[in-house]
């Protein structure tokens, strides 16, 4: 732009390294022996923002303060402390490459850890470092404060969880006598776990703990105890944030493959696998203290798709999606009452949603999803061609909707088949008393299927669900619907359907709910009742086997004799051909 009355041209730029700055450039004069005009650099913005990409938030506890620190070191700082209301920059500190960080107790103190295994403590009105402690070996993915205050957790890439307490003590001022209180974080405990942990969680009532290893499972301990309560296998790749609800009944799950997971806190059953983003979630998080009670169990997601989402995690079904970021999101922070979502990204930039009083209709977000997911596969849909066989193909191991919607299938298909279970066999009890009683009315899909069993239903439900999305399907089953599966297991085998179909079932669910099962009287019953008739099944199986490899080895062996040429027999056959060959020379045809 030209400024007015003025020969000097002035640029606007933004650079990669979120710095704004103003350039003066002088026309060049027409003489010819002028030299070329210098830019001369006029403004600056560059001490407000991040230069590096921001890896970790933390809000106070009052919710007016956020904490945000980079990954990089720099001049201009790695962690900033900003006024949530102004949106100002309160302090700008420099600090390690920072990966995560936590206020503590009466918000004058945060705590970073850092890829460098060290724990560095900083006084915000000091603007100073306090402590650097090397906790760790490796890097400290992940840290939380404990519910009760006292306490702190550390994760980190060498295997091991530490536990932290909070000490006061008085340290001598150097020159003088006097003394002045000082806090130093003390090691209590360590819980060695067998791969990098990537995520520590407390439950909201101090009792469990959760830690997300690199192996792709989260394990559940006792905090007292740090014996193993729960272990959670489903995430296809690693675990990269958790979250346990405000009245400690559920526990979330995030994951790079995409998915975020609802589980159970009591059993460690998954209540629902969530095909959230299109790429890894990096954060996922309930709302600490809810106000409402209907928002007790509302989650929200970020992830490297650029997108925020909101969850409701009892009916399972998506609120809301937030776009606005130009790059993935790394860090978020959700208010105490969830009044407002930070989240920070590779754009370097951190956005504030804030929470309305406006109405929001879920049917007006689904059409605009559909609209947007239509305009977005209408440009491939088209240029796609229908003769190409490799169109109708999918990759194996990837999730379609067939795959997240088996599941409920078969839930639906177990409550309308052990419903007309029950009624067909009390109609069965009743017709041995009186064999004119009339049949019960059953329940139209079952007629519109010819008239099909129930337990016939049931297997042809599991039989049509593809065996690479099985599992899959199954771990969407809560622990509450095993009654009525094994009910209709032990049907299947008694009746001899698909041997191999209802054992695969059978030891998956048994390997998924083994420490439910054995706390349930009922199940371990109905397992022991199977056990007599599954070992029948299987010696069967095993026979028949047998008897048919043995009849494909006979078949060989006289295969492979009808091969076998003898010499005599060689013999034999050409001195029939020399006498065949000499009497047909002697008839006379005429």
């Amino acid at each position: 732009m030209h400024s007015r009355g003025s020969k000097k041209l002035k640029l606007l730029v933004g650079t990669d390294s979120n710095v704004i700055d103003v350039y003066e450039v002088p026309q060049k004069s027409k003489l010819k022996s002028d030299e070329e005009p210098e830019p001369t650099r006029t403004f600056s913005v560059e001490l407000a923002g991040h230069r590096n990409d921001i890896r970790a938030l933390a809000l106070s506890s009052d919710d007016r303060m956020l904490a945000s620190a980079s990954s990089g070191k720099g001049p201009a700082g790695g962690l900033k402390i900003w006024n949530i209301k102004t949106r100002n920059c309160l302090r700008t500190l420099e600090c390690g490459k920072a990966l995560c960080a936590a206020f503590l107790p009466g918000d004058k103190i945060v705590v970073v850890g850092t890829k460098e295994g060290d724990i560095e403590l900083y006084d915000i009105a000091a603007s100073s470092l306090l402590d650097k402690i090397p906790a760790h070996e490796g890097a400290i993915w992940t840290l939380q404060v404990h519910p009760d205050g006292k306490s702190l957790i550390t994760g980190s890439a060498d295997k091991s969880v530490k536990f932290w307490n909070f000490d006061i003590v008085q340290e001598e001022i150097p020159g003088t006598k006097r003394t002045m209180p000082r806090l130093k974080l003390v090691q209590s405990r360590i819980l060695k776990v067998s791969d990098d942990v990537l995520s520590v969680e407390f439950s909201p009532d101090s009792r469990l703990l959760a830690v997300a290893t690199l192996d792709n499972t989260v394990k559940v301990f006792f905090v007292d105890s740090l014996k193993l309560f729960l272990n959670l296998y489903g995430h296809k790749l690693p675990v990269l944030s958790m979250s346990i609800s405000s009245d400690s009944k559920l526990i979330a799950t995030c994951s790079a493959d995409k998915n975020v997971r609802i589980w159970g806190l009591d059993f460690g059953d998954c209540h629902k696998a969530l095909f959230g983003h299109q790429d890894s979630i990096m954060q996922v998080g309930f709302i600490p203290h809810p106000v409402e009670q209907d928002e007790k169990h509302v989650l929200f997601s970020a992830s490297k798709d650029k997108l925020l989402k909101s969850w409701d995690a009892d009916k399972f079904e998506q609120i809301q999606k937030l776009k606005g970021h130009h790059g993935e999101i790394w860090a978020m922070a959700i208010a105490r009452t969830g009044d407002f979502v930070v989240t920070a990204s590779h754009d370097k930039s951190i956005r504030v949603w804030a929470k309305t009083d406006e109405p929001l209709f879920l049917e007006e977000e689904r059409e605009r999803d559909l609209e947007e997911l239509y305009e977005s596969t209408l440009a491939t849909s088209l240029d796609d061609d229908p003769t190409d066989p490799s169109s109708e193909a999918a990759a194996a191991s990837k999730q379609t909707s067939s795959t997240l919607t088996a599941g409920e299938r078969i839930q639906e298909a177990l409550d309308l088949a052990l419903e007309d279970h029950h009624l067909m066999a009390a109609y069965i009890l009743q017709k041995q008393k009186s064999p004119s009683i009339a049949p019960p009315q059953r329940n139209p899909l079952f007629l519109a299927l010819n008239n099909i069993s129930a337990e016939r239903h049931v297997l042809s439900v599991l039989s049509s669900i593809p065996a690479s999305a099985l599992h899959d399907a199954l771990l969407v089953l809560p622990f509450s619907t095993l009654p009525a599966l094994f009910t209709f297991l032990s049907l299947f085998l008694k009746k001899g359907w698909n041997t191999t179909l209802t054992c695969r079932v059978l030891y998956f669910m048994l390997k998924t709910h083994q420490r439910q099962l054995v706390a349930s009287k009922d199940l371990k019953v109905r397992l022991a009742s199977m056990r007599d008739v599954l070992r029948m099944r299987l010696t069967e199986g095993k026979d028949e086997v047998g008897f048919n490899v043995a009849a494909v080895r006979f078949l060989s062996e006289r295969v492979d004799e009808k091969g076998i040429v003898r010499i005599e027999d060689v013999e034999r056959e050409e001195a029939e051909k020399r006498e065949g060959r000499r009497k047909r020379g002697f008839v006379d045809i005429a």
